[in-house]
């Protein structure tokens, strides 16, 4: 009789809660605030551009006046911390953070616990060393990508060129040497994706030798285009492969060896491999016009939905996920959506540039 009750009991609560949020009253507006780590990120512009696209359609489907207003920190972490300050002072019901500094977060989320605001970071993940205060304790999402996937994707299009065609080692050597353009020194994505193109590469049976130290070009294209150029003077000849942690970086190594007569497109002139990360549209240009060899595909307009839904559902006070798709990492100590990278080569690059 006591377990019929108890049953009985439960299924009243369990309807009520259904009820409860079949009868949810919905706000007429959220105010959702972007701090954006600089707007001139070329990656980043197509998430900017898909967060503005989301919020406009699930405004539309949820009938809330969804306003969004971004802030460009320009790569600059005091301008970044004076935008959430005044966030705070003005108020509004979320934001979403793409860090101009990942060894700062926690200068973001003191601010805006304090102020009761609600937040997630996307795209750039707070450092492993700030994980616990920022990510762990905080109770917030980030929305990002598998950190080394991007570079065992860049390893094995390598190791499955070598494979169909073994003159990419342009001095026979049975080895192949190249060059790494890194974005920075303390982003774990730059960090994972410098280490795992080479460390997929060598366990898929290549030998790899580095020349020269690995060059931080801070996801730039120009300090990338005069970094190659600058050792390319010196050991040109030598350089089989470039890797690079973001597309900007692999556009400027393709404009530096251009005037050296490499990657030109035209017929009979000599190449080596360029391998990018992000697959942004001049990128994609670049692979069909015989610059850039290959690159892997971050999905901006996938990470953008994300933000917005998660951002949607942290404002309302629900779960992260609620009415999504989404699965958590479970391999994370705190929460965290990955969004999948994808291989775009010389065999498949007009299908997706058609997209």
């Amino acid at each position: 009789m006591k377990k019929l009750l108890v049953l009985a009991l439960a299924l009243i609560l369990a309807l009520g809660c259904m009820s409860a949020l079949a009868e949810e009253e919905l706000p007429e507006s959220l105010d959702i605030r972007v701090l954006v780590w600089k707007y001139d990120d070329t990656y980043g512009s197509t998430v900017r551009a898909a967060m503005e696209k989301w919020a406009e359609y699930y405004s539309e489907e949820m009938g809330i006046d969804i306003q969004l207003t971004m802030y460009d920190a320009a790569d600059d972490i005091g301008k970044q911390i004076e935008q959430a300050t005044m966030v705070c002072s003005q108020g509004c019901d979320f934001v979403i953070i793409n860090l101009a500094e990942v060894s700062n977060g926690a200068a973001l989320t003191t601010m805006f616990q304090e102020a009761g605001i609600p937040f997630l970071f996307y795209n750039k993940q707070p450092a492993e060393a700030t994980e616990q205060e920022v990510l762990v304790d905080t109770g917030t999402i980030f929305i990002g990508t598998l950190a080394r996937q991007a570079g065992d994707m860049q390893g094995e299009i390598l190791a499955e060129m070598y494979e169909a065609d073994p003159s990419i080692d342009l001095n026979g050597d049975g080895k192949l040497q190249y060059v790494m353009l890194m974005g920075e020194p303390q982003n774990d994505e730059a960090i994972a994706r410098s280490q795992y193109s080479v460390e997929t590469a060598v366990a898929l049976g290549l030998e790899m030798e580095q020349i020269g130290e690995t060059l931080v070009c801070n996801w730039d294209q120009a300090q990338a285009q005069d970094a190659i150029n600058a050792l390319w003077a010196a050991e040109g000849d030598n350089i089989e492969v470039i890797f690079a942690n973001n597309d900007m970086m692999a556009l400027g190594a393709v404009a530096a060896i251009n005037g050296y007569g490499y990657n030109t497109g035209n017929e009979g002139d000599p190449s080596v491999v360029v391998i990018g990360v992000d697959a942004i549209d001049a990128a994609l240009v670049s692979i069909q016009d015989g610059g850039m060899t290959a690159t892997v595909k971050q999905d901006g307009d996938a990470m953008g939905q994300a933000n917005i839904l998660c951002a949607i559902n942290g404002a309302l006070g629900r779960d992260w996920l609620d009415g999504t798709d989404y699965t958590y990492d479970e391999n994370e100590e705190f929460y965290c959506i990955r969004i999948p990278y994808a291989k775009i080569t010389g065999d498949n690059v007009e299908a997706d540039a058609a997209e």
